[in-house]
């Protein structure tokens, strides 16, 4: 009987005999290499050692109590922003004045902004003066404050004059190093003089802060033509930039033939003054008066 043989199994047919492999499908060819966008570095995780004194802790409360600040940091921001975005450039007319477009100045190699983590002193590398808020269109620049450097006299001459000797005093054995100022006068009469004292640190602007005037509590040494200086219960700009501190000031009624508002603005080692006055009845702008002490605060932080 002769043997059948067995039909293969169907695997092992496949196998012996695979099928055709198609032919490869056409390929796209290769994107060229784009390189990635650049994106914005991590702040460190590393904290920065406190600089604040005991003292400096208590008065950190006390204007946190007045102002409500909650910080929303724009500085080193400004010249990317739409205009809206920038408080003080709004386009609303509502007595606002123009400003020029705002630029921060490059920085010498190497050195870091005034309150990166490794700027313990809080040190403006900057040139100080191209730190100092331009003039608004329409402007009549003051001929003796063009945005240079000026001595310790004119800035002085600010005040009443009882209070001169000690104001130079205190800048004299206070670790100042220069000071420098802009003035102008709007076609309406309105008077502006701002004025940026850097010390040799942080703390030594605190300490000069400390002795003339206490902050939110005082405007501290009166300011020539002023009968008086009263916290401005509408100013809402404080905390809007990091690690800086605004306190604003105005003449209350019945005021002299002007009337006096006065901003200070302490950012690290500097100390900034914005002081605008007006003839008349109607006294000084209060709009254009916050603006522009807000805008001096976003240079400087």
């Amino acid at each position: 009987m002769t043997e059948q043989t067995a039909a293969p199994e169907p695997e092992a047919a496949a196998a012996a005999h695979p099928a055709p492999v198609p032919p490869p499908a056409s390929v796209a060819p290769p994107m060229p290499s784009i390189p990635p966008a650049p994106v914005q570095a991590p702040a460190t995780a590393e904290p920065r050692p406190p600089r604040r004194t005991l003292r400096a802790v208590a008065r950190w409360t006390v204007a946190v109590l007045v102002f409500g600040a909650v910080g929303a940091g724009t500085a080193y921001g400004i010249t990317s922003m739409e205009r809206t975005d920038v408080p003080g450039l709004a386009t609303e007319a509502d007595g606002r004045w123009e400003y020029p477009r705002l630029t921060l100045p490059a920085l010498p190699a190497g050195k870091p902004r005034p309150f990166n983590a490794g700027n313990l002193s809080e040190v403006h590398h900057a040139d100080l003066r191209e730190l100092l808020l331009p003039a608004p269109a329409g402007a009549t620049v003051d001929k003796k404050l063009k945005g240079g450097w000026v001595g310790t006299e004119q800035f002085a001459s600010e005040y009443v004059k009882d209070r001169r000797a000690g104001l130079g005093d205190t800048l004299r054995e206070g670790a100042l190093r220069h000071i420098a100022a802009r003035g102008w006068t709007m076609p309406d009469g309105t008077s502006s003089r701002v004025y940026l004292l850097q010390f040799n640190s942080a703390e030594d602007a605190d300490a000069f802060r400390d002795e003339r005037y206490s902050g939110a509590s005082s405007a501290g040494d009166l300011l020539l033509g002023a009968r008086d200086l009263e916290f401005d219960e509408s100013w809402t700009g404080g905390g809007k930039v990091e690690d800086t501190a605004s306190y604003v000031f105005s003449e209350p009624k019945p005021f002299g033939a002007a009337q006096v508002r006065a901003g200070y603005v302490i950012a690290g080692d500097t100390v900034a003054l914005v002081v605008q006055s007006r003839k008349g009845d109607g006294g000084t702008p209060r709009v254009p008066f916050h603006q522009t002490v807000i805008l001096q605060n976003q240079l400087l932080g």
